[in-house]
């Protein structure tokens, strides 16, 4: 198995919202703001080639599916499908993909399964080979969003998704299409039902990597106290996060960040204080053997 780190559509994003009660004073030592308070972030996707014969992509980004007002509105940089473009670098169009894993349906995770916004035109679904797969509990929450995170899912994609006939519901550790090659578990602190996937050199071997989606966007919240603003709840989320960070520092397996403008993976350390961070750190994978 081999994996890819492949970029999609960035995102510049209100400071304050993505470290949620941190200070400005504090959380600009990580990441610089523009003159509007925004971050730069990254819509970070993994490649799996040869996950049992399989390719599987983890997340697909935010995509370029918003009209230009709202691109604008929400901080999307580039007006084409950047993912496509990533996946064509290395040597894949999204027809080759067996296997999307979506951890949730919030627009910057699951707005790539949509073609590029054609005015006149309605949303149309990509990866036309691939089994969606998301989370039972998630999949229920898109259905009934609270008002409180209605605008982050994507209306006309769960009846796409549906339609489609190649929707795999999970609700464990394993599911019927990837086998035991992928290990899930959840958390609930960003939203209900987050799905966190673990790829596995080995069925129940150490030494994968976790693609920790909003659980973690990046190495500046693997510090436990930092979360977003957007996140459902936060004390919940640390707790959550804890746990998922000595788990994956116990079984010697490597992070994967989905919205780190610089990098996509690390090993998880902790220091004498208890305090958790970063070493080993990647800019980006190409053909990684796992």
């Amino acid at each position: 198995m081999k994996l890819w780190s492949l970029l999609g559509n960035s995102q510049r994003l209100d400071g304050g919202a993505m470290f949620g009660n941190a200070p400005r004073a504090l959380w600009a030592q990580w990441v610089a703001p523009d003159a509007e308070n925004r971050i730069p972030l990254a819509c970070r996707c993994l490649l799996a080639v040869g996950l049992d014969g399989r390719n599987v992509l983890f997340e697909t980004g935010i995509g370029a599916f918003f009209e230009p007002k709202l691109r604008e509105r929400y901080g999307v940089v580039e007006p084409d499908h950047v993912l496509l473009d990533s996946l064509a670098r290395a040597g894949l169009g999204h027809e080759d993909i067996d296997a999307v894993v979506l951890s949730h349906l919030h627009f910057d995770h699951a707005g790539g399964l949509l073609a590029a916004w054609q005015e006149g035109q309605p949303p149309r679904l990509l990866f036309p080979n691939a089994t969606f797969v998301v989370g039972r509990e998630h999949w229920q929450r898109a259905q009934h969003p609270h008002p409180r995170d209605r605008a982050s899912f994507i209306p006309e994609l769960l009846p796409l998704l549906e339609r489609s006939g190649r929707l795999e519901l999970v609700d464990g550790e394993c599911s019927r299409t990837l086998g035991r090659s992928v290990r899930f578990t959840f958390s609930n602190g960003h939203t209900p039902g987050l799905m966190l996937a673990e790829v596995m050199p080995a069925p129940g071997a150490g030494g994968g990597v976790a693609f920790c989606a909003d659980l973690i966007p990046g190495r500046p919240w693997v510090h436990l106290p930092i979360t977003m603003g957007y996140d459902r709840y936060p004390e919940l989320l640390i707790d959550e996060k804890r746990a998922f960070l000595e788990d994956k520092l116990a079984r010697g397996v490597r992070l994967f960040f989905t919205h780190d403008a610089e990098i996509a993976m690390a090993e998880v350390t902790r220091d004498a204080k208890g305090r958790f961070g970063t070493t080993a750190e990647q800019a980006g994978l190409a053909g990684l053997a796992l």
